[in-house]
């Protein structure tokens, strides 16, 4: 996929809603060879996902060994919205704590007292984390309205085709 599709389809109204989103999936291959998928925050910050975990994550070993990723942000409502974004997670350490953390983190509802509890935690427990940088090499915006998945666009083209034959 050539960037300017990617940016495209980035800069879509309803893309940048999903990316404005807390959470994505994030799907790797794990040390064993078996896939994984887990939930993570993220920020968008305009070119970049950027996530942030501990030093000692086990994903971390497995993204050294192997960074192609496939992350998914949706909604859970009907019909959902999907936003797919395949890419390769760089790995970047932090000492202290990314400011990209606090941010994502910063649309949990809490009380101005709570976020500074939060934060002072946050702060006394990690020493330093890493960034996981995500740049999308692929991108899909499914909204089941404009776009569907592409064995739906399918099924549906073969549909016309016996009706017109």
């Amino acid at each position: 996929m050539r960037q300017h599709e990617i940016t495209e389809i980035l800069n879509r109204p309803l893309s940048q809603e999903l990316l404005a989103r807390d959470i994505t999936r994030l799907a790797y291959v794990a040390a064993d060879g078996t896939p994984r998928t887990v939930p993570i925050g993220f920020t968008w910050n305009g070119t970049e996902i950027v996530m942030c975990t501990t030093t000692n994550a086990p994903k971390l070993a497995a993204l050294r060994a192997n960074p192609a990723v496939a992350l998914t942000i949706d909604t859970e409502v009907h019909p959902p919205k999907i936003l797919l974004i395949r890419g390769r997670a760089e790995l970047d350490l932090v000492q202290g704590i990314p400011e990209e953390y606090l941010q994502m983190n910063g649309s949990y509802e809490m009380t101005p007292e709570q976020r500074v509890e939060w934060e002072a935690e946050v702060r006394s427990l990690y020493d330093s984390m890493v960034r996981v940088v995500v740049r999308p090499t692929w991108a899909k915006l499914i909204d089941f309205e404009t776009t569907l998945p592409s064995p739906v666009e399918e099924l549906i083209r073969q549909r016309a085709e016996r009706q017109n034959a």
